[in-house]
């Protein structure tokens, strides 16, 4: 399968071009950026070609991998599955219901293969407690704390324009919620409070009225820093395991899924439906937080 990678910040150099230019089924086809000198850089590391035009990359490829702000990832997802492209995209899908939902439709329409990067959903350790989980059933409680602090001179996501200005609700509130909703099912209800460097507290309640609890920052004081989540019920207390941090890994993963779903293989769990779903929960979150009032959820969007 031929991919074209878009997008040249942190995740196309430390995820996406790595794991492109290793994969033995993929084509590493070429990078567009929007900044030309950095696209270059970029493509030269893996022997690439860099693209000045999106369209033009766009036509020699048959799937995209995007590592771009929700923002910028939206309108171009969009293009490229109507342009019959399969989508490996970064999460969030996109900033709005529409925008997700529109996404959804064209790849629908045009029978294509989706995948969302939600990382550690990906490492098998994670994947087999999540499905395990799920199976058990009989839960009356879930917690996750995702809680990072990226705005020092060592981070590279810290020059993030997009996390400064959303927070931890849009960034790791997305890994937070592939985690539970696959085990506590559809949400209904969503409230929430934010406080100081970015201290975001969300309660979800689920359709099976099970209440989860989500704690997220990405400007978290470091000594407060931790990633922690676990399920509560009638099985006793499941912390969710550790798993090695391999983002290249990973996204081998989602390019494997990807190009066996292309071909006609399995579903994919992570896909694009699956990425719209949590943007609702997160539009209602930040609503909630905004309105200080709790906003319910069509649970059959």
């Amino acid at each position: 399968m031929r991919f074209g990678l878009f997008g040249t910040g942190p995740w196309a150099h430390l995820a996406h071009a790595p794991a492109l230019a290793a994969h033995p089924d993929a084509e590493f086809v070429g990078v567009w950026g929007r900044n030309p000198d950095k696209a270059a850089e970029l493509a030269g590391e893996h022997g690439v070609r860099a693209y000045a035009d999106q369209d033009e990359l766009l036509a020699d490829v048959d799937a995209i991998a995007v590592a771009l702000p929700p923002g910028v990832q939206a309108p171009l997802a969009l293009k490229a599955a109507r342009q019959g492209k399969h989508l490996l995209l970064d999460k969030p899908v996109a900033f709005t219901n529409e925008a997700a939902a529109e996404i959804v439709a064209a790849v629908t329409e045009r029978n294509l293969a989706s995948v969302v990067f939600f990382t550690r959903r990906l490492f098998p350790q994670i994947a087999d407690f999540v499905a395990d989980a799920a199976a058990t059933g009989g839960w009356t409680e879930a917690r996750v704390d995702h809680l990072g602090s990226i705005f020092t001179a060592d981070n590279p996501f810290g020059a993030s324009a997009w996390r400064k200005e959303s927070g931890g609700l849009w960034d790791v509130g997305p890994h937070a919620l592939a985690l539970v909703l696959p085990v506590l099912g559809p949400v209904t209800e969503v409230a929430g409070m934010a406080g100081p460097r970015d201290m975001t507290h969300v309660l979800l309640r689920h359709a099976s009225g099970t209440i989860s609890n989500l704690t997220l920052s990405v400007d978290a004081p470091p000594a407060a820093e931790r990633e922690d989540a676990q399920f509560a019920g009638e099985a006793g207390v499941r912390p969710v395991p550790d798993a090695p941090w391999s983002p290249t890994e990973a996204l081998g993963r989602a390019i494997d899924q990807l190009i066996a779903a292309a071909a006609g293989g399995p579903a994919i769990e992570l896909d694009v439906r699956f990425g719209a779903e949590v943007t609702a929960v997160l539009v209602a979150a930040q609503e909630a937080i905004t309105s200080g009032r709790t906003v319910a959820i069509d649970s059959a969007r």
